[in-house]
């Protein structure tokens, strides 16, 4: 949805946060995995292979340097998050980090929570008419 304001080196920062937030919960699931591949889509880059050892969380972040994208990368997370309907702990620490890194306050990340919340209840709605979805 927003992810085209970023630029090419911060889209693939994002793909490999997204990645990392997928799994950081130990669960993989479909719709995470369909999601990571429409942000792929969306951005008009090729989707890489995920290596959890090589990852390296607080380079990736440093990677995204204007607030513009940092945000972007929030509400863009938040989707995925709530992809699932479950706020794993897990998520929330690494949700922490990132807003301490960006310097976005508990109150806006909430915000953000909320429309992430909303748009992942819309996305599968729009499944829904179109068919795309195999049951709830």
């Amino acid at each position: 949805m927003l992810l085209m304001k970023l630029k090419n080196g911060e889209k693939f920062a994002f793909l490999k946060l997204a990645y990392y937030m997928a799994n950081v919960d130990g669960e993989f699931d479909k719709e995470e995995k369909n999601i990571i591949e429409e942000y792929c889509a969306e951005m008009g880059i090729e989707n890489v292979p995920y290596d959890a050892d090589e990852f390296d969380f607080e380079e990736t972040l440093q990677q995204i340097k204007t607030k513009r994208s940092q945000k972007v990368i929030i509400l863009e997370l938040m989707i995925l998050i709530h992809s699932d309907d479950r706020f794993h702990e897990l998520e929330e620490q690494v949700l922490d980090t990132i807003i301490n890194v960006f310097k976005i306050s508990k109150e806006q990340l909430a915000l953000y929570s909320q429309w992430g919340k909303m748009v992942s209840a819309l996305y599968v709605q729009g499944k829904l008419f179109i068919g795309d979805v195999e049951s709830i």
